[in-house]
């Protein structure tokens, strides 16, 4: 998967927006109700990269299932994956992973009394 392709995909989702925080190279992709970000995307080691938010016992789970996902790189490691975009990791699993984190970090709904 290329860059253009990981950006279009997460800016798919409701309310999202692209964001530069952390300078070149650094891609964020956040929630315009909360300005959470869901995804982080850039390159280590010549691999592009997205860190996406993940419940902890989903991220054992996928980091044993996957070789192309691990501890979150520079985000805490319990609720964080770093996946690897130019291995054989399946498109599918890709993008339910990315769904899984726009639902943990998306706004909470006002309960009306």
């Amino acid at each position: 998967m290329k860059l253009e392709e990981i950006v279009e995909y997460c800016l798919s989702y409701p309310a999202s927006y692209e964001d530069h925080p952390f300078g070149e190279g650094w891609t964020a992709i956040r929630h315009k109700g909360n300005k959470k970000l869901f995804a982080l995307i850039f390159e280590k080691d010549d691999h592009l990269c997205v860190n996406l938010k993940c419940d902890p016992d989903r991220s054992d789970f996928l980091r044993n299932a996957f070789k192309e996902v691990k501890p979150g790189y520079h985000m805490s490691k319990e609720h964080w994956n770093t996946i690897i975009l130019d291995g054989d990791l399946p498109e599918d699993d890709l993008h339910d992973m990315v769904k899984h984190s726009f639902d943990l970090t998306k706004p909470k709904r006002k309960v009306k009394k």
